[in-house]
């Protein structure tokens, strides 16, 4: 006779496969297989997340991947990083990830102070591919923190001091990793704390301003649709505020005035961003006579 299957068991041995995973944590000569295993079946297990935080022995896991991050310090200046030292610290962050997004688990991760520990990988100014993975996913962290609307996020990372740092990879960084900084510091101006944050000072404000500035003109030679999208948004976030409004007049680029880029924004929503942009900085004539080098693109 044929063996029936039993279907209700399967799921029940997974878990287990995922808990013993999550205790290997703990031991050295597992760890690493462990940080690669759970962070290629993440995102197919929903209760990871508490998993790591809750259950028994893994506060000490956590403390595992905090020290495998912690350990790499040494090596980012002189950065003397390579590529194994960078995958097992990514598959890590990768973990830290998961349970920065998850709804149960966010507010520990950040009542804990643990993106902290990932500024480091931001604050580093080396473009080699191994610094350049960490920041990417030190950014993807962060980004998941962001995306859930909520003001306590916000006010914890700009407690933190994480605008100059996501700053600093807007300037240096990969394009990937310019655009997951640009669409986290475009998370925090939307939120009108981080919006009234950024424009209380003029330094936070020309800070901002000459960054994005010069982000508009890398663009005429290396264009990334994305890219422009989140540039675009992040200033006219900015002009809802009536003081960054009124500097804006005189510090807009004039790229962003006329049609150079009028090849790159097919995104109909992103032409949108653009005229209103135009619209609360120039007045709403200007605005229309100026936006009639898209027009061609609204039709589409």
């Amino acid at each position: 006779m044929a063996t029936v299957p039993n279907l209700k068991a399967a799921p029940f041995d997974k878990d287990r496969r995922i808990e013993q995973l999550v205790l290997d944590l703990c031991t050295p000569d597992l760890r690493e297989h462990a940080l690669l295993q759970l962070s290629k079946k993440r995102e197919n297990f929903q209760d990871l997340a508490p998993l790591l935080w809750n259950s028994f022995g893994t506060i000490a896991a956590l403390l595992q991947l905090l020290q495998e991050i912690v350990s790499i310090y040494p090596v980012l200046s002189p950065p003397t990083l390579n590529p194994a030292q960078s995958n097992t610290v990514c598959n890590a962050l990768a973990l830290l990830q998961c349970v920065a997004s998850h709804p149960e688990t966010r507010m520990l991760f950040l009542n804990a102070h643990i993106p902290l520990y990932l500024y480091p990988f931001l604050n580093t100014t080396s473009k080699s591919k191994p610094v350049e993975y960490l920041r990417l996913t030190s950014l993807g962290v962060i980004g998941a923190l962001v995306k859930v609307d909520d003001t306590k996020v916000i006010s914890f990372l700009l407690s933190t001091e994480i605008i100059p740092l996501c700053l600093r990879t807007m300037e240096m960084g990969s394009e990937l990793s310019k655009t997951v900084a640009t669409f986290i510091v475009l998370k925090i101006l939307l939120d009108d704390v981080g919006l009234e944050y950024i424009c209380t000072t003029a330094e936070r404000f020309f800070a901002v301003g000459r960054v994005l500035g010069n982000m508009v003109a890398a663009q005429v030679e290396q264009p990334s649709p994305r890219l422009l999208k989140h540039i675009i948004k992040c200033y006219r976030r900015l002009s809802d505020n009536l003081r960054a409004c009124d500097a804006l007049r005189s510090c807009l680029p004039d790229m962003l005035r006329d049609a150079t880029f009028s090849n790159y924004l097919e995104d109909p929503s992103t032409l949108n961003w653009l005229q209103q942009l135009l619209h609360n900085v120039q007045g709403p004539r200007v605005a229309a006579m100026q936006a009639g080098g898209f027009d061609h693109m609204l039709v589409k």
